[in-house]
């Protein structure tokens, strides 16, 4: 009795495995447009914004203007400001109230429930 092995020809493996790679996911994209959504936003609704910088400065005022590198803030009395974006640590609305020192990882207990904790 002779057997013979059956295998696939070439062809074949390559139309399996063409099958696989168009079944694999897209990758995301590289641009979501959610920062320009948002800068829209906040420019139509005329939202006062309070810019903090890399170095700590804060700076409050209207996003008037904004580019893929920078925003222009409109102040009142004082004079407008061309901010790049490079140099932008956070923003947020100033009506939001921001604690400085609360950050992830710090005690959130007050002095007086700290130092029962230390007591014990």
């Amino acid at each position: 009795m002779n057997r013979r092995l059956i295998r696939p020809t070439l062809s074949d493996v390559q139309d399996q495995l063409g099958a696989r790679m168009q079944r694999k996911k897209p990758a995301p994209p590289d641009q979501t447009n959610a920062e320009n959504f948002y800068y829209l936003k906040q420019m139509q609704a005329r939202t006062p914004m309070v810019v903090v910088l890399d170095q700590g400065e804060t700076i409050r005022g209207v996003i008037e203007w904004y580019d893929k590198h920078c925003i222009k803030v409109h102040r009142l009395n004082e004079p407008n400001l061309l901010i790049m974006k490079s140099c932008i640590r956070f923003m947020y609305k100033e009506g939001e109230v921001r604690s400085e020192g609360n950050h992830e990882g710090d005690n959130h207990n007050p002095p007086e429930a700290q130092e029962a904790d230390d007591r014990e």
